[in-house]
């Protein structure tokens, strides 16, 4: 046992490891965890570690014996070896040892075998995997150390630059006493040098930090883009939520209608038996069979209007275009919509007058029944007024829609006359009819709007040019110069005003020598309306006419309050509020009135005529002849172009703005080539 112990004592580091299978610990056990052995030896120290290490050294010496020793002596060595080491187990000192070992959490055995700087150099030098296969590329010429020293303060901060007195001295001092050394020139220029130094990486830090707010500002719009999308798609859902429930809602009434009318049917089979017994001629129930059939007035379905108002449009930048549509094949001469991304009606020239949901893009149909052109129109809700060339105001509700064409909007298809396609026919100078995507396919398409008609008002002599409509009460402008207001309840016309007698009596009043009517001292302008605008509220009506004056009327006497002077051309349009009136005029000019002195609050100066104008708490919205909407914001002060004036692809210019609207900075534009704009403003 001496010569194996000793020849194994002096290979005791040696002999584990080349007994050790490839690729594990010698003190792990087959399991892959810590052995008993392994405890021991981490738990043993001094003299029970040599111990204890040549008991071991002995065993493992006598366990990889040549196999041409006996296998009985190598079991009786092994029985030995282990024997050996219960006994060394079986001390006092090596079992408290063992059991505080297996006491020790996995923090003090880290901290048994590390210290505590070498832990905090590890846990702050640590990089996730993460981090290290997304490094940057080195585009710094500057190291991290000397960005950290430009960031220092100065400490000589009283040398921050250099003054012309403080050279002179030195130069002084040079020349005549040779004060300072060429050491200390050296240093001062050494100094300055290193001072250039931070501030070249102090410029190089501002750059960097510069780039990196630039990406990080793109990312965010990214983000904002990526928002954006899901609004937009949310709005759409909503709205076809809405659309459901109101099918829903309808389909009940229905039920209910159609219930209601069995209900009386069942009341009334009852009452020819009664009746025949008397000997009449003909029963009752004939006569209200008769009337139930033939006079059965068209269902009214519930109001179309949005329950929550869509809110995508004031997420975008001003002057942003949100759409464009093709709507008529001649130009605007009339629009107006109920709500943002809601129902649009456009008129043209085209002697058409087109039903649009601006959420989806596509017609829903067209309002037939005007004779020619209509000139004027007017969306609230569901309710549209149309004021025609032919002298009548209609009246529609488009509630009383059936069903609008779900696939009417057919692009490139070409548009159809009379149920024949437009092939087959030829305008008056033999050329066929142009083709363009109106987003009516065929007359079929737009035949559920035939119930929407409600009244047609035609007391008017001449072209009805402007109307306006509130509640029960509606006021219509025409050229033959007279006013007029109308009862919608009753379909009929109330009052009558007589613009020149109005003028004629404010001329003969004394002091009032400037409502009478004058001359604009303009060229006659056949394309001027003698009503060019009106609005009213309650009894309060403002209508401006061709020659340049904003009339004030009251509604319950008839007569004028009051004249607003200061155009020198006719009034196209007009609209007030509480405080002040505002209007637009052929003389190029926007005028903003203080109604509650009849002075002139301010004016702006346009370089065409003022066609058509709206404006809200924000900014005014006018169409003064140009490819552009004219925007004037209240806020700044500001005057700015919304839209395009650059020419087309091909070459042509843009079609001029004519009309325009706008509500809670959603506006439309309708323009003389037939197409409407929709732009956030």
């Amino acid at each position: 046992m001496a010569a194996p112990s000793a020849t194994a004592e002096g290979t005791v580091g040696e002999v584990p490891e080349a007994s050790a299978p490839a690729g594990r610990n010698p003190r792990q056990g087959p399991d892959g965890g810590e052995s008993l052995i392994g405890h021991a030896l981490t738990a043993v120290s001094g003299r029970d570690v040599q111990a204890f290490g040549r008991t071991v050294t002995a065993t493992a010496a006598t366990l990889i014996q040549p196999f041409g020793d006996s296998i009985s002596a190598t079991s009786n060595h092994y029985q030995n070896a282990m024997t050996d080491i219960s006994k060394e187990l079986r001390k006092p000192s090596i079992q408290n040892r063992m059991l505080s070992f297996a006491q020790r959490t996995p923090t003090e055995l880290v901290r048994s075998k590390l210290s505590t700087t070498e832990i905090q150099h590890r846990a702050l030098t640590f990089l996730p995997e993460d981090l290290l296969r997304a490094i940057p590329d080195q585009e710094s010429q500057y190291s991290l150390f000397q960005g950290f020293q430009a960031t220092l303060p100065d400490p000589k901060k009283s040398r921050k630059a250099l003054k012309k007195d403080g050279q002179k001295q030195i130069t002084d001092s040079d020349v005549d006493s040779n004060v300072l050394t060429m050491e200390k020139l050296t240093k001062e220029r050494e100094d300055l040098a290193h001072q250039l130094e931070m501030f070249s990486i102090r410029k190089n830090m501002a750059s960097s930090e510069i780039r990196e707010i630039d990406i990080k500002i793109a990312n965010l719009n990214a983000m904002r883009h990526i928002v954006l999308e899901r609004l937009a798609k949310l709005e759409q859902e909503e709205a076809q939520l809405e659309h459901a429930i109101l099918e829903v809602e309808n389909r009940i009434e229905d039920i209910q209608e159609d219930m209601d009318s069995v209900h009386l049917e069942e009341g009334d089979s009852d009452t020819p038996s009664s009746d025949t017994n008397n000997g009449s001629f003909m029963s009752e129930s004939v006569y209200g069979k008769l009337s139930n059939s033939s006079l059965k007035a068209p269902k009214k379905h519930r109001s179309k209007r949005r329950i929550s108002m869509p809110i995508l449009h004031e997420h975008f930048e001003p002057g942003t275009r949100i759409s464009e549509y093709q709507t008529h094949t001649d130009g605007i001469t009339s629009l107006d919509f109920d709500v943002p991304f809601g129902t649009m009606v456009t008129a043209a020239l085209d002697d058409t007058v087109r039903v649009w949901d601006l959420s989806s893009g596509r017609c829903l149909g067209m309002l037939e029944g005007h004779r020619a052109s209509v000139r004027c129109l007017q969306v609230e809700d569901n309710l549209v007024a149309t004021g025609s060339m032919d002298a009548s105001i209609r009246l529609w509700d488009l509630s009383r829609a059936e069903t609008y064409s779900g696939t009417g909007n057919h692009i490139n298809k070409k548009k159809k006359y009379n149920g024949e396609d437009a092939d087959d026919e030829e305008t008056d100078d033999g050329r066929p009819p142009s083709t363009i995507s109106t987003g009516v396919s065929s007359v079929a398409d737009h035949a559920g709007l035939t119930e929407c008609a409600v009244y047609c008002l035609d007391s008017h002599v001449d072209e009805v040019t402007a109307i306006y409509f509130q509640g029960d009460t509606l006021v219509s402008g025409s050229a033959d110069k007279t006013l007029r207001q109308w009862d919608l309840e009753k379909g009929r016309c109330v009052q009558t005003l007589d613009v020149l007698w109005a003028a004629a009596q404010s001329s003969i009043a004394p002091g009032a020598d400037d409502s009478k009517w004058r001359s604009t001292g303009r060229s006659a302008d056949i394309k001027a309306d003698f009503v060019g605008a009106l609005q009213c509220f309650d009894a309060a009506l403002a209508c401006g006419t061709a020659d340049g004056l904003v009339r004030l009327w009251d509604l319950r006497s008839g007569q004028v309050h009051r004249s607003l002077v200061g155009h020198t051309g006719p009034v196209t349009c007009l609209q007030f509020d509480n405080v002040h009136l505002v209007t637009g005029s052929l003389d190029r000019s926007i005028r903003i009135w203080d109604l509650r002195t009849g002075s002139i609050f301010d004016a702006y100066g346009y370089d065409n005529p003022i066609t058509s104008m709206q404006f809200d708490a924000r900014r005014i919205v006018s169409a003064a002849q140009e490819p552009v909407v004219k925007v004037y914001d209240k806020a700044d002060g500001r005057h700015w172009d919304c839209g395009n004036k650059e020419p087309l692809e091909d070459g042509k210019e843009r079609s001029i703005v004519d009309r325009v609207r706008m509500k809670d900075g959603y506006l439309v534009e309708g323009r003389r080539d037939g197409v409407v704009g929709v732009w956030a403003c």
